[in-house]
């Protein structure tokens, strides 16, 4: 078992807030990742869960018992570093073996367990080596096994793939989801890279200035994000994000913005200053939908695979990307006509920055459409 449950867990250092009033429930067997910039929070949260920091408020419960006020050594957590943390004098087969001789497990037993992750993270043929004598890869996979062969509740890890170059770090990527699959086990993640939370989670909690933001899998935070901030930091490139006006006009709900005029739906809303929110994949070259645009190009993005236009509109000459597949042809300077179709659309109250909910009213037909907060 792994479930592990955070309790209003805060930590200040002085008068910095570093992480503030933090609910969460990881279940057994999850891949959670805690994604957010840096300087957001998560890696403390995850010092202090594994015992490596005190709280200043809150508590931290494993397998149901709490475990705040334990010695990081008793909370049967086992962490992976973004450093490796490797003993530069010693073997690979005596770091794998480090753990178990600190609980004094006899010479037979550690021998086994050290061969067989060393088989699972197929490793075997390290063993005489020193830390120094291996690649990036073979490193990170020798952290990984100090950790497995502990056999702990749970793994935490704090960005172990940043000091890999891009290609190795797709590779271990999919080791550790792969690595996820066989054990079962649970892992807590930290990164600040979309990518990795995205391919890697079954649950994404996003933070932002020590507050927790969303939790939810990948799918359901990058289609249906809680708030302006998830809306702007998951997605490359990020959402559209255009500040406009919610109003209602002879019984048609309606948003009004720079270069932005489009009828909703049937029904009635008091005013609200939002934020129309649109993934770049949804706002298409003479696209059908309720919000149309008129483009400049500023600069296309030739990826090989796709293209990505830059764009200007309205009088602010306001920014809207667009991605379109590669043998569109777009020159700089081109205007276009974008539209979105009303499923694709986000709508965001602007002074709280939390999502507001298209539900259906009682007062009106089935298919009408009120604004309510989420």
């Amino acid at each position: 078992m792994g479930s592990i449950t955070i309790e209003r867990v805060s930590r200040r250092f002085g008068s910095t807030v570093a992480v503030d009033d933090v609910s969460l429930t990881v279940d057994d067997g999850d891949f959670l990742v805690l994604l957010g910039p840096s300087g957001c929070g998560k890696s403390t949260l995850l010092r202090m869960l594994a015992g490596l920091l005190p709280t200043t408020e809150g508590r931290f419960l494993v397998d149901g018992l709490d475990v705040s006020h334990q010695h990081a050594r008793h909370r049967d957590l086992a962490m992976v570093f973004q450093s490796y943390a490797l003993y530069p004098h010693l073997s690979v087969a005596s770091n794998l073996a480090f753990p178990l001789r600190a609980r004094r497990m006899a010479k037979g037993a550690t021998r086994e367990h050290v061969a067989r992750v060393a088989e699972l993270l197929e490793i075997g043929h390290l063993l005489d080596r020193k830390p120094k004598q291996l690649s990036g890869g073979q490193r990170q996979r020798v952290a990984v096994g100090r950790a497995l062969v502990r056999e702990p509740k749970a793994f935490l890890m704090d960005e172990p793939l940043s000091n890999l170059d891009a290609k190795l770090r797709t590779a271990t990527r999919h080791e550790l989801v792969d690595l996820h699959r066989r054990l079962g086990a649970t892992f807590i993640y930290v990164t600040h890279d979309q990518v990795e939370a995205m391919t890697m989670a079954t649950k994404i909690a996003v933070l932002n200035g020590g507050r927790l933001e969303q939790v939810g899998t990948p799918l359901d935070v990058y289609a249906k994000p809680a708030s302006v901030f998830v809306a702007g930091f998951l997605g490359s490139p990020p959402m559209n994000l255009v500040d406009v006006s919610v109003t209602s006009e002879r019984g048609i709900v309606r948003v009004i913005g720079d270069g932005i005029a489009a009828d909703l739906w049937a029904g009635a809303t008091p005013p609200i200053d939002a934020v129309l929110g649109l993934r770049p994949e949804h706002l298409l070259i003479d696209g059908v939908g309720p919000v149309q645009l008129d483009l400049v190009v500023e600069t296309v993005e030739r990826l090989g695979h796709e293209n990505l236009l830059f764009c200007t509109f309205g009088e602010g000459r306001r920014s809207a990307v667009l991605r379109t597949p590669a043998d569109v042809a777009i020159v700089e300077g081109q205007a276009l006509r974008a539209g979105a179709a009303i499923e694709h659309l986000h709508l965001f109250d602007r002074a709280s920055g939390r999502r507001l909910e298209w539900q259906p009213d009682s007062d009106l037909v089935a298919t009408d459409r009120a604004l309510v907060s989420a």
